[in-house]
C-alpha cells in the first residue's frame, strides 16, 4: 500500500509538472500595448498608448493589444484566453477587460472580451471589427494602421449608449444570421426587429432611472490592476 501510494502521488507530481510545462510563456505587462512581435513604429505605439489609456480614464474599462511573435504551438482562442487571465485585464468583480491579439507570422488575431462587457462586443460584432477595420490594412502590410483601427473601432462601440450599442450588436448578429441562414432569411429578418423593438422600447424602459448608481457602484468598488 505505501508503494501505491507513493506511486500515485509520483504520477500526480508528473501530470501536474507536465501541466505547468504546457502553459505557454506570455511577454510581461509593460503597458496598455505591448509589442512582443515588434510590428508597431514608436509613433504608432504612442498614439495607441494614449488612446488605451484615454478610454479606461473615461469608462474605467482595460484594453490592452499585444502582438506575440507566435502562438507557441496554442489556438489563438486558448492563447488569448490564458494571456488574459496572466495579465489579470480589468475589473475582478465586472470581468469588464479587452484584450486585442496579433500573431502576425501566423497570421491570426482575436479580440477577447471579458464577460462583463459581451453584451456590447459580441463574437459577431468583433469578428465584424476584425474583417472590416483591421484585416484590410493587414493585407496591404500596414500593422499599425490596422490595429489602430480596429481600437477606433472597439472604443467607439464601448464608449456609445446602451441602446446604440445594442443596435450595433443586433445589426451584426442579423449579419451572421445571413451568412448562416442558407437562405432562411425571414427568419434573421424577424430576430433582427424584435431586437430592435426591444432595444429601443423595452430596454429604456427598465434602465431608466438605474444607470447613474451602477456607476457609482462601479467607480467606488474598482479592483482593477493599475496598469503603468
Amino acid at each position: 500500500m505505501p508503494r501505491l501510494r507513493g506511486l500515485l502521488f509520483a504520477l500526480l507530481a508528473l501530470a501536474w509538472a507536465g501541466s505547468v510545462a504546457a502553459q505557454p510563456k506570455f511577454p510581461p505587462l509593460t503597458g496598455r500595448v505591448v509589442d512582443a512581435a515588434n510590428i508597431l513604429d514608436p509613433a504608432a505605439e504612442a498614439r495607441i498608448e494614449a488612446k488605451l489609456k484615454a478610454f479606461e480614464d473615461e469608462t474605467t474599462h482595460q484594453f490592452v493589444v499585444a502582438t506575440v511573435p507566435d502562438l507557441q504551438g496554442y489556438d489563438i482562442a486558448d492563447y488569448g484566453y490564458q494571456l488574459g487571465r496572466a495579465w489579470e485585464i480589468g475589473d475582478k468583480e465586472r470581468n469588464d477587460g479587452v484584450l486585442l491579439v496579433v500573431a502576425p507570422n501566423e497570421r491570426r488575431m482575436r479580440l477577447e472580451v471579458g464577460y462583463g462587457l459581451e453584451g456590447s462586443l459580441t463574437d459577431a460584432l468583433s469578428s465584424i471589427i476584425i474583417q472590416r477595420d483591421i484585416t484590410p490594412s493587414f493585407k496591404g502590410g500596414d500593422f499599425p494602421g490596422g490595429i489602430e483601427k480596429g481600437v477606433d473601432a472597439v472604443v467607439a462601440q464601448l464608449r456609445l449608449p446602451p441602446e446604440e450599442a445594442a443596435a450595433n450588436v443586433a445589426a451584426a448578429e442579423a449579419a451572421r444570421a445571413r451568412g448562416q441562414g442558407g437562405g432562411d432569411s425571414s427568419n434573421a429578418a424577424i430576430i433582427f426587429w424584435l431586437v430592435l423593438i426591444f432595444i429601443f422600447f423595452i430596454l429604456p424602459m427598465l434602465s431608466r432611472g438605474g444607470r447613474r448608481g451602477r456607476r457609482q457602484v462601479w467607480r467606488s468598488g474598482s479592483t482593477r490592476k493599475p496598469i503603468s
